[in-house]
């Protein structure tokens, strides 16, 4: 058996202005809702990919205060270093850039940070090799028969 990674889910306190974060800048769409017992559930996915990964947003949740040395964070892939540029302008016109875009070595490439409405940050990235623009794992890792060693 092997398991596949198929969603992540977040409670949120600040639901629409969180969807319309995501449906803006990741181009997130929202494919099922639900009310049950009084809470909202958003399933978001990337157009094409909504049997392959989900981001699910909930209700309920509370501000995510976050220490100044904590970078977790959501990871998005774009097509150029032009396009984080444009991303992080947008984001520094709503106040909600975090990380300025910054060139790193492999793996990090570069990248840029934002806050959602709820605290999260999120990483839209070019370089990596993860996403479009990737190199090809082989030029930088040795892949074993059970993954990367």
């Amino acid at each position: 058996m092997t398991p596949n990674l198929t969603h992540i889910a977040i409670h949120t306190s600040q639901l629409e202005a969180c969807r319309q974060f995501y449906e803006n800048f990741c181009q997130l769409k929202v494919i099922h809702e639900r009310h049950p017992h009084g809470k909202t559930i958003l399933w978001m996915s990337e157009p094409g990919r909504e049997q392959e990964f989900i981001f699910v947003l909930l209700s309920g949740g509370k501000d995510h205060r976050r220490a100044d040395d904590d970078f977790s964070h959501l990871g998005f892939a774009v097509e150029s270093k032009a396009a984080v540029d444009v991303i992080a302008d947008q984001a520094k016109l709503r106040g909600c850039l975090v990380w300025e875009p910054r060139q790193e070595p492999f793996p990090v490439g570069y990248y840029c940070g934002l806050r959602d409405p709820d605290g999260n940050y999120v990483e839209f990235s070019y370089g990596q090799p993860l996403g479009p623009g990737a190199p090809p794992l082989e030029d930088h890792f040795h892949l074993g028969s059970d993954g990367i060693d």
